[in-house]
């Protein structure tokens, strides 16, 4: 497949390659709709390895690691609708505008990108239709369902973040992340904070802006949901086992905050 002729035809998804998006528990009666922008880090069979090394693409460069697995439980503990992509930030990053330059990054952190180098505007198009699209289509559709029938809506963005960033150690275990709408964030930094082992990051380690994210400020703000961004520092989830309890401790403040969402009428 050449995607780096102009011909129409071509698609960059073909015969062997995954549906974009990845469901768990569709008829969820949970208010909180959970998504993960950078659950996978599959490749277009057509882009080959993008001239990244194999010991690169397991890095955070190429995916959320262990957001997969604590969404995955919380979804079902919850009984919440989870909406995520299986494909690589480094192909298309689904938490970016796609007009932005890290939409299709020529260098993720410090690592080249070579297949991304000098792409066409078809190529580009491609990644955009056939990934981007799908995703954030599947989010806005279920979101509207849900608004038809009136069933309350709590937009949660599931992340995951590296413990040293250009050399910097990060202490947070988890941050609360959001732009304009502060409601969620609150109620949930209150309780992390009351949480006597962890370390809490207000917007930290990343803050949302219209620049920098996708999916808050679009199917959230956008649609006027409460909503917040959660990043967990993903040595913390590496494994089977801090999934678990990551998973087990966030339902269990959801759960809390359900209460309080319904006490202001919020849900």
């Amino acid at each position: 497949m050449a995607l780096d002729t102009a011909d129409a035809t071509d698609q960059l998804l073909g015969e062997g390659d995954i549906a974009p998006v990845h469901e768990v528990n569709m008829g969820g009666q949970s208010p909180f709709l959970l998504t993960v922008d950078h659950y996978g880090r599959v490749l277009p069979r057509a882009l080959g390895d993008l001239g990244v090394a194999e010991s690169d693409l397991v890095r955070h460069i190429a995916w959320d690691i262990g957001i997969a697995g604590v969404a995955e439980r919380l979804a079902k503990m919850l009984d919440a609708h989870l909406i995520a992509q299986r494909y690589s930030r480094l192909v298309i990053d689904c938490n970016r505008p796609p007009a932005v330059a890290s939409s299709i990054p020529v260098i993720s952190e410090a690592t080249a990108i070579p297949r991304n180098e000098g792409i066409s505007e078809w190529e580009c198009e491609a990644r955009r239709r056939e990934i981007f699209v799908p995703y954030h289509h599947r989010i806005d559709a279920t979101i509207a369902r849900r608004l038809r029938g009136k069933q309350p809506t709590v937009l949660v963005s599931l992340h995951s973040f590296t413990p040293v960033y250009a050399g910097v150690a990060r202490p947070w275990h988890i941050g609360a992340l959001y732009n304009r709408d502060t409601v969620l964030p609150q109620l949930l930094l209150k309780h992390l904070r009351a949480e006597s082992d962890l370390v809490v990051g207000d917007n930290k380690p990343y803050a949302v802006s219209d620049h920098t994210d996708y999916t808050i400020p679009v199917h959230g703000e956008a649609r006027g949901l409460v909503n917040t961004g959660i990043e967990i520092r993903q040595d913390l989830i590496a494994d089977q086992s801090g999934q678990r309890q990551w998973a087990e401790r966030l339902a269990r403040i959801f759960a809390e905050i359900e209460v309080e969402l319904k006490a202001e009428l919020l849900v």
